[in-house]
């Protein structure tokens, strides 16, 4: 079932720019060690992607100050604009990119992230390989999995996901680390983290990113190896119109 009481408490959270950023990034950091550990799991295992997509620069500072080292992000030109001042500061920041990645912007994602979440189709993955070779640099990347099919979200859908991965390696000779969900928001998330779970398995693939602010418990009951939370930490972001 959905954490519900984690959703009421975001929904009481303060806007980005006024959270307490460092007592969030506590709270998240206490409730993966004690999810951990109420499922047997080492917490070291469990590790914490900040989402700080539409933080400013400033509002991100907090939580490099406070330890914190993994950032997600949606857009390339977003992050283009913030983080190369951040990582002057902080050159051992990690970033990855959580949001859908158009072809076209393979070069600068392959420049700017070290973990690419969201290759769902194989014209990224011609695109990513070239730059791959072009650069010289190999972003870990994961294949996102559009668990709930729906149409409107990024993803492959699981009946396609064997033959997308044989093509991603086989075809394009990408190293493929790892899968990626977004579950439906009216489902109870544990079956699609389930599902991704059994698929990594299958394959073989020790990452296993899923669960964000209001079900990254359920997540690591189910063996998440990331949890992408944002909200919790740095507030509510404005809803889109």
């Amino acid at each position: 079932m959905a954490d519900t009481s984690a959703d009421a408490g975001l929904e009481t959270k303060p806007p980005v720019g006024e959270a307490d950023v460092a007592a969030g990034l506590a709270e998240v950091r206490e409730g993966i060690v004690q999810a951990a550990r109420d499922n047997g799991r080492d917490p070291a295992g469990v590790h914490l992607v900040a989402i700080s997509k539409t933080v400013p620069a400033e509002g991100i500072l907090p939580a490099l100050e406070a330890g914190q080292r993994l950032f997600g992000e949606n857009y390339v030109q977003e992050t283009a604009a913030k983080w190369p001042a951040l990582r002057e500061r902080y050159p051992d920041a990690e970033l990855h990119l959580v949001g859908p990645l158009q072809s076209n912007k393979a070069r600068e994602a392959v420049a700017l992230f070290d973990v690419i979440h969201s290759l769902d189709r194989l014209s990224l993955a011609a695109a990513l390989a070239r730059e791959i070779e072009r650069a010289g640099r190999a972003p870990k990347l994961l294949i996102q999995v559009n668990t709930g099919e729906e149409p409107q979200k990024g993803g492959v859908v699981p009946g396609q996901l064997d033959t997308l991965l044989a093509e991603c390696r086989d075809t394009h000779g990408l190293a493929i680390h790892g899968l990626m969900c977004i579950p439906p928001a009216e489902d109870p998330p544990s079956a699609h983290f389930a599902l991704l779970a059994r698929a990594a398995e299958r394959h073989n693939l020790p990452i296993l990113s899923m669960g964000m602010s209001a079900d990254y418990g359920a997540a690591i009951q189910m063996g998440a190896t990331h949890v992408r939370v944002g909200t919790a930490i740095f507030g509510a972001r404005a809803r889109k119109a």
